[in-house]
């Protein structure tokens, strides 16, 4: 999974995206602080893996990975090239979600590139540079597709979809908000590659006094959750979310260990750190979940989209298993840690042998069965 984490100047990105990654990233008061994208690998946190690890005596415990991508401070007029905008624009691109750094803090020592502090406006002004932007993609898909059309009349659905998809990012609106429920269009919305329908995580940047309610008294973060509210109910399916995150917390919480990083949140009145809440966030917007492998070698955490079957799981891990998928032998990880060895497990009955068609849950720990 890879996140592209996007914002207008001065608004935190860097500064998250350091606390996040432990990457080091230059991070200062002005605008263009970051040129080129930085990127740097997370590693997903997960209980579970550690415990099973143990269990096996693993060799190696290997988690999932985020990786985040700290993309530039965009500005208006971005999709005409103000502030080296087009070169960022595409590199939001290439990633699976944005995670739109929104300031909902006042700081006389911070400069706000508008002078003044006002986060759906700040949402705004981004958005309609990505919307500017996927208004020429499509202008240059339309005028293709319009040739075709007069030719093959297969052309025609896709048109139709281009030409109600120009109108509605005209009206100000994110491609992401358009319902679209036929698998076909759905296919194609996703062939456009367009960087509004891309699903958001709004980061609600707060100053500290703000964190243990988690917003809940800060008027700015309301606006950001009402805005996004407003997105998802022109959907069927969440296609944004909002956390509520200090960067600089999170920068000084990176620098601990886990015990000081615990003690540290207990004195904040927090369950969890900013990185726990946007992982959440992500695979929840994103439909992801894990399944895990467990033994002597190596105990594994593999991402997967929710309803992912048995062979597809099994071809995350290699192409000959999905291949030659036979069997799956499935055991929930709780049940296994709490019987201490898949042996006892199967003596109990908690250990399935599923087919072609068993759905994977999450936290299941399977064996895959194949032949090549």
């Amino acid at each position: 999974m890879k996140l592209g984490i996007i914002g207008l100047p001065n608004v935190g990105k860097s500064t998250l995206f350091n606390s996040l990654t432990k990457a080091g990233a230059e991070s200062a008061n002005y605008p263009f602080c970051t040129i080129d994208p930085n990127v740097g690998v997370v590693t997903v946190p997960d209980e579970r893996l550690r415990l099973l690890g143990e269990m096996y005596q693993s060799k190696k415990v290997t988690p999932a990975v985020i990786e985040f991508v700290d993309i530039a401070g965009l500005v208006k007029g971005a999709s005409k090239g103000e502030g080296l905008g087009n070169q960022f624009l595409g590199h939001i691109r290439e990633v699976d979600a944005v995670v739109h750094v929104v300031r909902c803090f006042e700081d006389s020592n911070v400069v706000h590139v508008d002078g003044s502090i006002d986060p759906v406006r700040d949402i705004e002004t981004i958005n309609l540079e990505l919307i500017f932007s996927d208004l020429e993609v499509l202008e240059r898909r339309l005028a293709k597709v319009s040739k075709a059309a007069r030719m093959d009349k297969t052309c025609a659905r896709e048109l139709a979809l281009l030409e109600r998809l120009k109108e509605h990012l005209e009206s100000g609106r994110m491609a992401r908000t358009l319902s679209v429920t036929d698998e076909d269009e759905l296919g194609l919305m996703k062939e456009f590659n367009l960087l509004t329908y891309k699903p958001v995580i709004y980061a609600a940047n707060v100053a500290e006094e703000d964190l243990a309610d988690d917003g809940a008294s800060n008027p700015m973060v309301a606006k950001v959750r009402a805005y996004a509210q407003k997105e998802n109910g022109e959907q069927d399916t969440a296609c944004s979310d909002v956390f509520v995150v200090c960067a600089q917390i999170e920068q000084e919480i990176s620098e601990l260990d886990d015990d000081e990083k615990a003690m540290f949140l207990e004195d904040l009145g927090l369950k969890e750190s900013g990185l726990e809440k946007l992982i959440r966030a992500s695979y929840s917007l994103l439909g992801l979940m894990s399944f895990l492998t467990a033994g002597e070698d190596e105990t594994r955490a593999w991402t997967i989209g929710v309803g992912t079957k048995a062979p597809q799981a099994a071809g995350k891990i290699h192409s000959d298993f999905e291949r030659g998928f036979i069997k799956a032998e499935v055991v929930n990880y709780k049940d296994l840690l709490e019987q201490g060895s898949l042996a006892a497990a199967r003596e109990k009955g908690l250990v399935g042998m599923e087919g072609k068609d068993y759905v994977v849950r999450d936290g299941d720990v399977i064996l895959f069965r194949f032949n090549v």
